[in-house]
This record gives C-alpha cells, structure tokens and sequence, in this order.
C-alpha cells in the first residue's frame, strides 16, 4: 500500500486553479508529485499561483481561459496536451457568483453571465477531457466542484444554485455513461469556505450571526480542505467508487 497516494507522472487539470478552493486542491495534487495545468482568466493569479505551486518541484503551468468560450477551452486544452502531453484527471472548478438581486429582479442577462461560466464552461471543460481520455483509452478521472446551494434554499443565488445542480447532474450522467471507459466521475459539494468569490458575504456581519451558529465546527471552510480529497480522487484508488456527490461542508447541511 506505500505509495498509494503518490502522483508522480500524474498530469491534472484545474479550473479556476490560481486561487480558492481550486488552488486548494491544486496544492494537494502538486505536494502528492502531480504536474499541474490551471486555468484562470486573471493572468496575475494566474503568475502567482504558478510561483505559490513551484515550491513542490512538479511541473505547473498556467493558461489563460474563458470557459465560457468553447473556441477558448478547445485552444487552451490543446496547449495543455502539447506541453503535458496528456491529462489524467480533470477538475471542472471555475466558477462564478450571482449578483445577488432578488429573483423576480434577476433578469436573463444575469442568468446567462452564470450559467455561461458554471453550467456551459464545466461541460465544455469535462467534454474537452473525456474525449481525450476515451481516445486515449487508459481511463482517467472527471471532477466538478458543486456547492451546498444545490440542496438547500439559495435566496438571490438561484442561477447560482441552479447552474451547480446542471453541474452534478452532467457528472452523474458521466459517471454512468464513461464507465466503461474506466472513467470515474464526483462532483465535489462544496459548503461556505473562504474564497475571493464567498469570504466577503461570509464577514458581512449580520450574515456571519445567521449562519456561523449553524456550523458544527465553528469556521469556515479553507480551500485547503480541499487539498486531499483531490489527492484521493485523482489517484483513483477507490476504483469502484464513482458518480459520488461528496459532501464537504463541516456538517452544515445535516446539523
């Protein structure tokens, strides 16, 4: 069983990689001797999360990508597998809020700016990936980074809440559907953590009142949290586990 763990020659795919609860997971993947691709549309976040992952000596890499954009996610995963040369798990975590209007205000324009990035950017991302690993063959592993506002009510955050559940939705359906292609697919539910996207709602001071007295372990999440559960999912050692909803939120939505 040494080793179990170990990612050497492993090359992952993160989305929304150069800060939050994807440079989490990308730090776990890369510490474990994975070499890491991160995509990111901010270049500065990008230049620096490249610095932050370069202590742990893999090979990191970052593009500049609108996974919005289907020409821009084709381009940027065929940067990717010219420089890498494959990708052995793929992390679909780019992400963005709503705007926080109330429904009967939120207009199309606001449904689609989140929908076009959570919704159409994660299968656009998870497309591009399971093509390339089913052409390959050798299997791989496909993750989306979900969010507890798929299970419980998400006042002026529906496109939000709505797009994360499209998003586990495509993952069960991979799961199922790649199987046989020794594909395994999770989407990760992601509870309140501090990222640049939540942690100014989570120190809005009436908010954090409401909320904090509902979380057992009295904080809030680190997208280092995150870090080993990545480090499990692409070394896919639990090969018969697949098509999982895993729940990480300090308990918040059972307490």
């Amino acid at each position: 069983m040494s080793g179990l763990f170990d990612l050497t020659g492993h090359v992952a795919l993160v989305t929304g990689g150069n800060s939050g609860i994807g440079l989490g997971m990308a730090r776990g993947l890369a510490q474990s001797g994975a070499d890491v691709a991160l995509w990111g549309t901010n270049a500065e976040r990008n230049d620096a999360a490249v610095e932050d992952l370069a202590q742990y000596g893999t090979r990191v890499r970052a593009w500049r990508c609108d996974v919005g954009d289907e020409d821009a996610v084709t381009a940027s995963f065929a940067a990717t597998l010219e420089h890498f040369g494959r990708v052995d798990s793929c992390f679909a975590n780019a992400g963005v809020g709503g705007s926080g209007a109330a429904f009967v205000d939120t207009t199309l324009d606001d449904w689609r700016r989140v929908t076009r990035v959570n919704l159409d950017g994660a299968f656009l991302t998870l497309r591009a990936a399971a093509r390339h690993m089913v052409s390959r063959g050798g299997g791989g592993v496909l993750v989306g980074t979900s969010s507890v506002s798929t299970v419980h009510g998400a006042p002026r955050n529906e496109a939000y809440a709505a797009s994360k559940a499209g998003l586990t939705a495509i993952i069960e359906g991979a799961a199922v559907e790649l199987a046989r292609h020794r594909i395994n697919a999770h989407s990760i539910v992601a509870g309140w953590t501090e990222t640049p996207l939540a942690s100014p709602r989570l120190h809005d001071e009436r908010f954090e009142a409401a909320v904090m007295k509902r979380m057992p372990q009295r904080r809030w999440g680190d997208p280092d949290d995150f870090a080993r559960l990545a480090v499990y999912l692409a070394a896919n050692v639990g090969g018969f586990h697949t098509g999982d909803e895993i729940v990480v939120d300090g308990a918040y939505s059972i307490f």
